[in-house]
Formats: structure tokens, C-alpha cells, sequence
């Protein structure tokens, strides 16, 4: 059996947040601003779909330098239009700015299906739909991991320095 280790929070969810982007915005910053309109400082995505005008996203590949053996690779840029089939995301802090993570999948005019991290500022959207969840009672964080050598989701319960864990 291998090992279990798992750093976690408990919380429940507070308001619900459902919204269009429309033409021209780019994903990432809309939700955020989103966000900072309706003082939601930590969330989860719920459902987010739509289309792209273009889309820039990075996904893992082999890294021997890396601490780990993988590290993602140059940012890949596709032109639209795009549909996005789905995607799913936690809105998080990092030094008090918000740092959203972010994974989807999409398709080009052909049916050629291809997804990743998506990256801020390289995803203007076309239209998308999306419901947002706040978190309460625990804050999630993007921290540098020296396990990994990148930077990983953090979860801590409010007013806690360090998240709950299990390690058998």
C-alpha cells in the first residue's frame, strides 16, 4: 500500500456567485474582478463553459532539472474561435493577491480536443458562463512548496498557520 499524505481545511460554502463574461474579457482577471466586487476572497469554481477568441495555457511535460522530473512547458497560444467545453479552478491569494488556479479543457473549429493551465491574460473570451462559491471559515493560499519546487494550493482553516494533515 503506498502512503497517504494529505495537507487539508474544513469550511462550508458561503455565497454563490453565477455570472457571463462577455466579448473581449479575459477569463482569469474577469473572475477575479468578480470576485472583488462581491468581497469574495477565497472561492471554488462550480461550472464555467463557454467560447474563446483565443486561448494561451502551459500542461505538464518532463523536466529532468526539476526536483520532481516534470515542470510545464512553453506557453502554447491557440487561435479561435475555441470552444470550452469545461473548466474548473480555486480562487486563491498569494502575498495578498489573488492567484487564481485554473484547469480546462477545449476544442478547435476541427474537433480537436487539448486543455491545461490556463494562463491570465491569454484567454479572451467570447462568452462564458460560470457559477463561483465562496469559501468560509478557511482561506486557500498559493505558497511555494520545496517538495515539488513549484507553487502548490494551500488550504488553511481561518485564523490557523498551517493546514490540517494525514500521513499514514
Amino acid at each position: 500500500m503506498s502512503a497517504i499524505r494529505v495537507n487539508y481545511a474544513t469550511g462550508q460554502f458561503g455565497k454563490t456567485v453565477a455570472a457571463r463574461l462577455v466579448y473581449g474579457t479575459d477569463l482569469l482577471e474577469g473572475i477575479e474582478q468578480l470576485c472583488k466586487e462581491n468581497n469574495i476572497q477565497y472561492a471554488t469554481i462550480i461550472s464555467c463553459f463557454g467560447s474563446f477568441q483565443r486561448s494561451g495555457f502551459v500542461y505538464l511535460v518532463p523536466n529532468e532539472n526539476s526536483v520532481i522530473g516534470v515542470g510545464y512547458n512553453d506557453l502554447v497560444r491557440k487561435e479561435g474561435p475555441i470552444e470550452f467545453l469545461q473548466g474548473t479552478g480555486v480562487i486563491c491569494k498569494r502575498e495578498g493577491a489573488y492567484e487564481t488556479h485554473f484547469h480546462g479543457t477545449m476544442c478547435d473549429q476541427n474537433g480537436n480536443v487539448f486543455g491545461g493551465h490556463f494562463i491570465k491574460g491569454e484567454n479572451p473570451v467570447i462568452t462564458v458562463d460560470l457559477v463561483i462559491a465562496e469559501v468560509a471559515g478557511m482561506e486557500f493560499h498559493r505558497k511555494f512548496d520545496p517538495e515539488t519546487g513549484g507553487n502548490q494550493f494551500y488550504p488553511v482553516e481561518k485564523n490557523e498557520k498551517e493546514p490540517r494533515k494525514i500521513e499514514k
